[in-house]
């Protein structure tokens, strides 16, 4: 089985909303159709909103389960969390303060979805 091409597909009542927040995280753009959007980055398709009128946003970590959530590698958190939060994200979950070289901070999109974005701390690896 060959696969030509694979999409992460969020549901959302307001594909407007969702496919703006990730076409502006993923610094691409969105094609927009009445009931499925893709953002695309350097024409190329990396995610679809698919629209879900009765979608049920998630409560993280606990409450209605969460569906799928992305972990996105970042270099600079601070400017990645300004952006994501200029953007519409909420911040659910902030790093902890430990001695680990990995670390992440919770984040939730306009929908609900919860996604990471994580870093390697300085002078870690």
């Amino acid at each position: 089985m060959r696969i030509k091409q694979q999409l992460v597909v969020f549901d959302a009542a307001d594909l407007d909303a969702e496919s703006r927040f990730w076409a502006g995280v993923l610094g691409g753009t969105v094609d927009a159709d009445d009931d499925w959007h893709t953002v695309s980055v350097d024409g190329e398709p990396r995610m679809a909103v698919q629209l879900a009128p009765d979608h049920v946003r998630p409560e993280w970590p606990h409450g209605n389960p969460q569906q799928i959530h992305l972990d996105l590698w970042v270099d600079d958190i601070d400017s990645a969390h300004q952006h994501v939060t200029a953007l519409g994200a909420e911040l659910l979950k902030a790093a902890d303060e430990n001695d680990e070289p990995d670390a992440f901070q919770v984040y939730a999109d306009p929908a609900g979805h919860p996604f990471c974005l994580c870093w390697v701390r300085p002078g870690q690896r």
